[in-house]
């Protein structure tokens, strides 16, 4: 039996269309299966919860995008029984870039139908005041936690998708997040002893996978199954190199720039001047100016 979890308005609507292509292949393969559909903020929480509560071997398959696994992952408490398969339906699509996973729906199922070849994937948790949420791709606090915050309620973001271009949402809000950004005074401990201070920081991203934000790759040593975090910290920069910095990011040369700095751990925490925008995988933790981030012992079994 298959479970899939679909987010039918990702990707403004595609997530649905998608869905519509894959149903037929299902019913003519006679495969066995149950869908459930997101209908609101944090359902796909729920239906992880309900799916694993009985503490059996599941394979769940999404339809989404990095925000729909993001819940997956924070409804579910024992990973080690869960085998995931992922069509990829949304914007930025970070998990299935560095995975490289196959972009075309009806070649994705038939690869998560017949697989051949698993991964064993890192976990991250970030703690706050308000509580703690796994990640899976990223988490940040700063500049591009405000990028994702404005992209969630994007118009923008609505149009370029149906223009296939939603890719380029999370550049054209980062343009105007910087105009109205101001650096903050943060720091940073590393493994509970390495301590370090900074002045004027942009954002520090706490990276899973090499790329956020659509394709941005913030951190390009980042492994995914090597149990650390990799970190992406930009500090005393004016505007001006920041918005030379960004596109340079794509590519990741922007680490041979001075003011970036990047540092692989266990865990991390961060202490900031004041309360700032906190993402995990692109969703919203709100404000915060304390954050602890630790690359977990959990491991997610991934179909590839």
């Amino acid at each position: 039996m298959y479970f899939f979890i679909v987010n039918p308005k990702s990707r403004s609507g595609r997530g649905k269309r998608i869905w519509n292509l894959i149903e037929p292949l299902l019913l003519q393969k006679s495969i066995e299966f149950q869908v459930y559909f997101t209908e609101y903020s944090h359902h796909a929480i729920e239906i992880a919860r309900k799916l694993t509560s009985d503490d059996q071997y599941h394979t769940i398959i999404i339809l989404g995008g990095d925000g729909t696994i993001n819940e997956f992952l924070c409804g579910t408490s024992n990973l080690s029984k869960i085998t995931l398969g992922y069509i990829p339906t949304g914007s930025s699509n970070d998990f299935a870039r560095d995975l490289q996973l196959n972009a075309d729906p009806a070649k994705a199922l038939e690869t998560i139908l017949q697989p051949k070849k698993y991964v064993y994937k890192d976990v991250g948790v970030i703690t706050y005041k308000d509580g703690s949420r796994q990640f899976s791709v990223s988490t940040g606090i700063g500049f591009d936690a405000a990028v994702c915050f404005e992209a969630l309620e994007s118009k923008i973001k609505d149009f370029l998708n149906k223009i296939n271009l939603g890719k380029l949402t999370y550049t054209g809000i980062a343009l105007r997040q910087l105009k109205i950004h101001k650096p903050f005074a943060c720091t940073l401990l590393l493994d509970g002893y390495k301590k370090m201070e900074f002045k004027k920081c942009y954002f520090a991203a706490f990276m899973i996978h090499k790329y956020e934000g659509g394709g941005f790759k913030f951190c390009p040593e980042a492994d995914y199954n090597d149990s650390f975090l990799d970190i992406c910290l930009v500090d005393s920069l004016t505007k001006l190199q920041v918005l030379f910095m960004l596109p340079t990011a794509f590519w990741g040369y922007h680490t041979k720039i001075k003011g970036i700095h990047i540092f692989r751990c266990k865990t991390a925490s961060l202490t900031a001047s004041t309360p700032l925008p906190v993402h995990t995988d692109g969703e919203s933790c709100g404000f915060q100016n304390e954050i602890s981030v630790t690359c977990t012992n959990s491991k997610l079994r991934v179909i590839i």
